[in-house]
């Protein structure tokens, strides 16, 4: 049978014989029950998240480096790095707090203004103050305020697509014998729910339940009970975080205490290692761990705002990077979430209206003309809309229903025929003439052909051709019309005389970026899996039109699922066949949040789109959520971690891209980061244990060596651009560590390389020149090392020459600060002393930078190599 949805005008609306509730009872419900508004969460204040983010072990290293730079009398570097620690608690308590508006954001849509009888008398009240018992008076464009069941009815439709997702409004049938309300989306049902709108005709619904037992109630006890976790980059950076603050403070101790006791074990002895521990402490202490993590996603929420993508949790950014599954909702975010004629069939043949036809035969121009005399002068019904939109005089349907289109604007409606329950079809008689009068019908094929009283042949030919078009995913109505003269209307549709024209089919037309965006998807290896509230086959038609199924066929019996069929099944049974499914349809909100967390439980890293208060759990769920800004509901924004702002789904991709290049430029800032600590902790630790040997390395030392490697990881790594290939490659493991032991390795090398070139120019140096001369070469051999360094881990794979010619001005300002300040060292007589260096000669500080330059070498040659043995 076809799909149909039928929205007559209504008749006159009786209440007669509805006393509905006393004030005085009323009242005591609402203090007995409370009001009728979802149940508040409980917020957390804002000193509440500080709290929670002064806990973490990041802010907690920060804290202690900055402590660190206190006590080794760097004030402006202590205060500095405090200061960014005040900046990243400000950074993450506004976003956290923006996360608590999803019940508020709730509980106003769940609250409009309510038309209720009270000691017989109709009267408007807040949508908070209706309680169990109340009798509501709903008409075309009210939101229904609380769960009920329609008593009394009209042609009453209700649009409830912010609980099923289902884009086209669904008939209600009054019932003076139901008790119990069903699930939404059902047909010819008299239940009605708090949140949906009534797109046409009026009703009189008795309240069964408000607040939190509603349906939106139960989403929003939902959302309360759904705990956002971490992505697996956090986790994995505070577990190495952790380490490493272990490590650097067992070397602290080792240090002073081999320290002391190999050199006498005096009070000044003590002193120097007390000062060479807290220097190894900091040569270790990871501080630019969260540095990169906060700069890298801060600067890629501003970057990927510029693709009209707000961000709502900045690591939500870098997780999309590594998605394996994108779970997409089709109405509103495939869709258009609009309803348009799709094409019109009379006498045989089919008129597509996309592309807009140039001309229209003569039958299928009739055919218009009459579902639009069949509609309302002022429709709020979307396929009602489209059907005016289609005969707009200047569009596509001028020569078809331009004619239809006038009637009803000049024509005098001189009767109403509503939708019955026994006959899912709708009529208006117009006057064509004095003394003559014209019927337009449309309605669902099955009633309209019964009305027209067609031989069995031709009923079998319109039924399966309105049978055809619903396979195709489309709505379809019949229609048909009739006139008569010198005679009166008759009482019921069946007295029209009624001739068959043929079928109208609507659909909601898939975005036109859409095809293209799948594609990439495709390429990127990211699985796309359509989850909907819709009918099986316009589901299946979608998912082929948008490429998420090569074709309609594909979405057979192995690649989609129903609602009915994931219910039948446990988790178990479910985790089993989820691989293999391509499009769930008809499911309900439950069904998506548990569909997210069996991918989840399968290892996929998920990514969900939604617009509909429906999809708020699934988003939340999600390890990435995506609300729709335009179209989308507060619910689904607040629970989101992305909104596309324009509604953009190609942006998803932009997002993809930009996450994974965040990703990629997090591991070379990290390797960089181990590697150029390494010759900072061998030069730190290394003469601890030779006796002979001075301090080579002194706080001071390492406070301008972080001059140099924090913008260093906070600019240069996070202005590289994309590698190339970037969206051809798969999602990356989302076992993979991000301090993987190649990553590991190559830092450990590369910083074994620098440190060798400075003990070796120290080593030769000091018997020459002396120790503090020899301090300098070897500090001005690693200052040109620790630039070098950053060069090469620019490209994983290119040399250091080779991206000398990609763009990046932060590694010139980088480079060319380290220098100058290098320089006014070694220059100046007073900074020189605080840095206990000698006067140098020009061709022995030539030597030193030029050892250090020439471990790029070695840097290049190793990673060369390395490459190529992944590649084979």
């Amino acid at each position: 049978m076809a799909k149909h949805a039928l929205h007559p005008g209504p008749e006159p609306f009786s209440t007669d014989g509805v006393m509905g509730l006393a004030a005085a009872e009323a009242d005591a419900l609402r203090a007995a029950e409370g009001a009728n508004e979802l149940p508040s969460q409980r917020t957390r204040s804002a000193w509440h998240i500080a709290f929670e983010v002064a806990r973490e072990p990041m802010f907690l290293l920060l804290v202690a480096a900055g402590l660190l730079y206190l006590v080794t009398g760097e004030l402006g570097d202590a205060l500095m790095l405090l200061g960014f620690v005040f900046v990243v608690m400000g950074i993450t308590v506004v976003q956290e707090r923006r996360t608590e508006h999803a019940l508020e954001a709730l509980r106003d849509l769940s609250s409009p203004r309510a038309l209720v009888i009270r000691d017989g008398v109709a009267r408007r009240i807040a949508g908070r103050e209706v309680v169990r018992g109340d009798w509501l008076v709903l008409a075309e464009g009210d939101r229904v305020p609380a769960d009920g069941l329609l008593r009394r009815g009209s042609g009453l439709c209700v649009d409830e697509s912010l609980l099923t997702g289902e884009s086209v409004p669904v008939r209600k049938l009054p019932s003076a014998e139901a008790t119990s309300l069903d699930r939404p989306g059902g047909e010819d049902l008299p239940a009605l729910y708090s949140g949906s709108l009534v797109t046409a005709g009026q009703g009189l619904c008795e309240v069964l339940a408000i607040g939190g037992h509603t349906e939106m109630g139960r989403i929003g006890a939902a959302l309360q009970s759904i705990e956002g976790g971490s992505t697996p980059l956090q986790d994995e950076t505070a577990h190495m975080v952790r380490q490493l603050a272990i490590a650097g403070l067992l070397a602290c101790l080792l240090v002073v205490v081999t320290y002391g006791l190999t050199r006498g074990g005096t009070l000044a002895v003590w002193r120097d290692g007390l000062l060479a521990g807290i220097a190894m402490a900091m040569a270790i202490l990871p501080e630019e761990f969260p540095v990169v993590l906060t700069v890298f996603l801060a600067f890629g929420a501003w970057r990927i705002a510029r693709s009209r993508v707000l961000t709502r949790r900045m690591p939500a950014i870098e997780a999309l990077g590594a998605a394996t599954v994108l779970c997409v909702d089709k109405t509103g975010t495939l869709t258009e979430n609009r309803m348009v004629l799709a094409c019109v069939q009379a006498g045989g043949r089919e008129l597509s209206l996309r592309p807009a036809p140039g001309e229209w035969p003569a039958d299928c121009s009739a055919v218009l003309e009459a579902a639009t005399l069949a509609s309302r002068r002022d429709p709020f019904d979307p396929m009602e809309r489209a059907l005016r939109e289609a005969a707009r005089p200047g569009e596509a349907g001028q020569a078809g229903g331009g004619g239809g289109l006038a009637r009803l604007q000049a024509g005098r409606l001189l009767r109403e025929y509503p939708l019955a329950p026994g006959l899912l079809a709708m009529s208006h008689a117009w006057e064509a003439a004095p003394g003559q009068w014209l019927a337009a019908c449309k309605g669902a094929p099955e009633a309209v052909v019964a009305l027209c009283g067609l031989d069995v042949g031709a009923q079998q030919q319109a039924l399966q051709a309105a049978a055809a078009l619903a396979a195709r995913g489309l709505r379809v109505l019949g229609v048909a019309c009739s006139g008569l003269q010198g005679r009166d209307l008759p009482e019921a549709q069946a007295g029209l005389s009624l001739q068959w024209l043929g079928l109208v089919a609507f659909e909601d037309p898939l975005r036109a970026d859409v095809p293209a965006a799948m594609a990439e998807c495709r390429t990127a290896g990211i699985r796309v899996v359509m989850i909907t509230g819709d009918y099986p086959a316009t589901a299946q038609c979608i998912a082929a039109q948008a490429g998420i199924v090569a074709l309609a066929g594909e979405a057979g019996s192995d690649a989609m699922m129903t609602g009915p069929e994931l219910a039948a099944l446990d988790d178990a049974a479910l985790a089993a066949r989820i691989d293999a499914i391509r499009v769930f349809a008809r499911v309900v909100p439950e069904q998506k949040l548990r569909i997210v967390n069996a991918l989840r439980a399968r290892g996929e890293v998920v990514a969900m789109t939604g617009d509909g208060v429906n999809d708020a759990p699934a988003l939340k769920a999600a390890h990435i959520g995506i609300a729709m800004g335009q179209r989308g509901t507060d619910v689904a924004r607040e629970s989101a971690s992305l909104v596309l702002l324009d509604d953009d789904f190609s942006s998803i991709v932009a997002a993809v891209r930009l996450g994974r290049r965040i990703y990629d430029n997090i591991r070379k800032a990290v390797a960089f980061i181990l590697a150029v600590h390494v010759p900072i902790a061998g030069l730190s630790m290394i003469p601890v244990f030779f006796p002979g040997w001075p301090l080579l390395l002194l706080p001071v030392h390492i406070v301008f060596l972080e001059l140099i490697i924090d913008p260093a990881c906070s600019l240069v790594f996070e202005a590289e651009g994309a590698e190339e290939g970037i969206m051809r490659r798969p999602p990356r493991d989302p076992r993979s560590r991000l301090f993987s032991r190649d990553t590991v390795v190559l830092a450990l090398v590369q910083g074994c390389i620098v440190l060798g070139a400075c003990l070796a120019t120290f080593i030769v140096a000091r018997d020459l020149q002396g120790v503090d001369a020899a301090r300098a070469l070897a500090f001005g051999c690693l200052v040109v090392g620790v630039v070098m360094l950053i060069h090469t881990n620019r490209s994983a794979t290119r040399t250091a020459a080779s991206m000398l010619r990609e763009p990046n001005a932060a590694v010139w300002w980088v480079a060319g600060g380290a220098v100058l300040c290098l320089a006014l060292v070694l220059g100046l007589e007073r900074v020189r002393a605080l840095f206990h260096f000698a006067p140098l000669a020009a061709p022995d500080l030539a030597l030193a930078l030029g050892a250090g330059a020439a471990g790029l070498l070695l840097l290049d040659a190793f990673k060369l190599r390395a490459a190529a043995r992944r590649g084979g």
